[in-house]
């Protein structure tokens, strides 16, 4: 029975290298569809054809072109390649666009693949013996190096049943691609169906997709559904990463869709004109490349033009590497991790390459906000796993929103939850606030850290009191927009045991508030001064001067005061007792037809300089309302 693997194998080599011949000999499916290609005798467009190997295990086979007029299809196809067959004639060698396929298919990371001399039936044993020498030369280095180089000629069948056998090989060593991942699939063909509407072809470099399931098309912002799925011609309820898919999708004309857009899982993926990159320079170039040098970049089936920024120096010479920012001249859909190649943009050849570190690139201005992203793209360009990058992500953010993370990770909602609930053991906290917000462990030792600092000073200044409220601590320690998320993380401290809520006041653990004679006394000293003074309240400089304290202590002590419902404060001058608030305040509404300031003024015996204030004050507190040139008392 026939079994499906998750593999892309392409060809690669100079054009009329027999590239096509060997997939037509091995598949019986010529892949040169075009009546162009048939009529010139090369290859254009990209070919695709399933392979049936021995074991019965069925892989896609890519016929790329090898004419140097064609690379933009070339990278297409070989960006979501497995592996390759490098195919060079044994009757001329390596030759051009032998040597930049190779720099290609090295710059795009392929790391599997071996070596067919093809047209060894046109040859003698010496032809191919010089020619595998040469071949010898070119890899080495590579990671064709210690591969396989098989002499073999379509046209007889020699030493086919090698190539099989390297295939076979390569089905068992290679790693399969991200199936956990968001659904991306860069479209390399589209084209009507009758009866299934617009198709779309492409290689899934992550994610699964199901019939059904909603998508987007990017960078065009495009809803569309699922419809039907194909693998190699044959119905599918679901595809995943490294399989050829053909995908049906619904209520979209194939005018409204072109190669290098990607269809990918709804709601994760951004168009983008600024990619954080790792690049690094072919060493055999003639020249390096300057700061804002205008490029050509080729990113799964996209080829746009952009200028390559450097972020820590003028320019970059042949053989290094640094990371950098693509700047683009249009939106592109990048995949975090996803290789690319550069070329110059006039002469035409290839340079370079490397690796998309984050599709969300922010333009860097000034020597530090350079500094820092250089600092964190070199993190990121170190780091080998999904989870690794997302804990390289939050430490360099400190906090950020869960669905920003979700952008920036590329993964899914659930995806992503589970990832950071196994990330527990390195100290990142996910907290559900609103959206949700991650925190780093160092950002959540820091706001503790300031939390414990606050908490502590307001018991130094207050000993007496039970503790710091809990709206003064949050509107102290956060800033407005962090206010939702400081209450949640001052619960999970007290949720811990780092800190005891006391009915809405926060203390530190095992704080025992002062027994403190001396505020007794001066509470007793200013209720006495208040009561004496009647409706002709004293100041607060008099009171102050009254008691014997320096005015630090003494505004403490009315903070407390008023805390404690046992004062209030007029104009921020008038010192009123609770007590003497209440009798004047009874006093008011015994006075009939209304308030006016006379009347008022009859009540406390007191001069204009504080009835006004006064009526402010009951007007602000709700305790009295303004009706023509008078005022009622509301309430009972």
């Amino acid at each position: 029975m026939k079994q499906e693997i998750s593999l892309v194998v392409g060809t690669a080599g100079h054009i009329d290298h027999g590239k096509t011949s060997l997939v037509k000999a091995l598949t019986g499916v010529d892949c040169d569809r075009l009546s162009e290609e048939r009529k010139r005798g090369i290859t254009i467009e990209l070919g695709f054809a399933p392979l049936t190997l021995p074991s019965d295990r069925v892989i896609s086979l890519v016929d790329v072109p090898g004419h140097e007029k064609f690379i933009r299809q070339m990278v297409a196809g070989a960006s979501g390649l497995d592996g390759v067959v490098l195919v060079v004639a044994a009757d001329e060698g390596v030759m051009p666009q032998t040597r930049e396929h190779l720099d290609i298919l090295e710059l795009l990371g392929v790391q599997e693949g071996f070596v067919v001399l093809s047209k060894s039936d046109t040859v003698d044993d010496e032809m191919i013996e010089l020619a595998t020498e040469d071949v010898r030369d070119l890899v080495k280095g590579t990671f064709l190096e210690e591969k396989p180089i098989i002499p073999a000629s379509s046209v007889t069948g020699t030493n086919l049943d090698k190539v099989l056998e390297e295939m076979e090989r390569m089905v068992d060593v290679v790693s399969p691609r991200e199936r956990d991942g968001a659904f991306f699939m860069p479209i390399d063909r589209t084209f009507p169906v009758a009866g299934f509407g617009t198709v779309v072809t492409g290689t899934a470099y992550r994610g699964t997709v199901s019939q059904g399931e909603e998508v987007e098309i990017l960078p065009g912002e495009l809803d569309s559904r699922v419809r039907s799925i194909q693998v190699h011609k044959s119905s599918v309820n679901s595809a995943q990463a490294g399989q050829r898919i053909a995908i049906s999708l619904a209520g979209l004309s194939i005018d409204q869709l072109n190669r290098g857009d990607v269809v990918c899982a709804a709601g994760v993926f951004r168009p983008s004109t600024c990619l954080d990159v790792s690049l690094r320079l072919l060493p055999e170039v003639s020249e390096g490349v300057s700061h804002w040098q205008r490029v050509r970049i080729h990113m799964g089936t996209s080829d746009v033009l952009g200028r390559v920024a450097f972020l820590d120096r003028k320019e970059l010479l042949p053989g290094e590497s640094a990371v950098a920012q693509l700047v683009l001249e249009e939106p592109v859909v990048a995949s975090l991790c996803q290789k690319y190649v550069i070329r110059f943009y006039s002469p035409l050849r290839t340079i370079g390459g490397g690796d998309i570190l984050s599709p969300y690139g922010r333009k860097a201005h000034g020597r530090r906000s350079r500094e820092a992203s250089v600092a964190r793209l070199s993190r990121l360009a170190s780091v080998t796993s999904r989870e690794a990058r997302i804990a390289a992500l939050v430490d360099f953010y400190g906090k950020i929103p869960f669905d920003d993370l979700i952008v920036q990770t590329q993964e899914t909602r659930k995806g992503l939850t589970d990832m950071l609930l196994s990330l527990k053991s390195r100290g990142i906290s996910l907290l559900k606030v609103g959206n949700g917000m991650v925190l780093s462990s160092d950002e959540l030792h820091r706001i503790e850290e300031l939390v414990f600092r606050e908490v502590q000073g307001f018991h130094k200044d207050h000993p007496n009191q039970d503790g710091m409220p809990l709206d003064k601590l949050i509107n102290s320690v956060f800033k407005d927009v962090d206010r939702k998320l400081g209450k949640v993380l001052v619960e999970d401290m007290v949720a811990r045991g780092a800190v005891e809520n006391r009915g809405g006041f926060v203390a530190s653990k095992g704080f025992e508030k002062k027994d403190d004679d001396s505020f007794n006394r001066s509470l007793g000293a200013i209720q006495s001064i208040c009561d004496k003074a009647g409706f002709q309240p004293p100041t607060l400089e008099q009171c102050q001067e009254r008691l014997g304290m320096d005015k630090k202590a003494f505004y403490r002590f009315v903070e407390d005061l008023k805390r404690m419902g046992l004062a209030v404060v007029v104009d921020g001058t008038f010192l009123l007792s609770s007590e003497v608030e209440k009798r004047l305040l009874q006093a008011l509404r015994e006075v009939d037809g209304g308030i006016t300031i006379a009347s008022v003024r009859d009540v406390t015996g007191s001069s204009r300089k504080f009835v006004l204030p006064l009526l402010e004050y009951l007007d602000g507190k709700g305790v009295t309302r303004r009706v023509g040139d008078k005022r009622i008392v509301l309430g009972g």
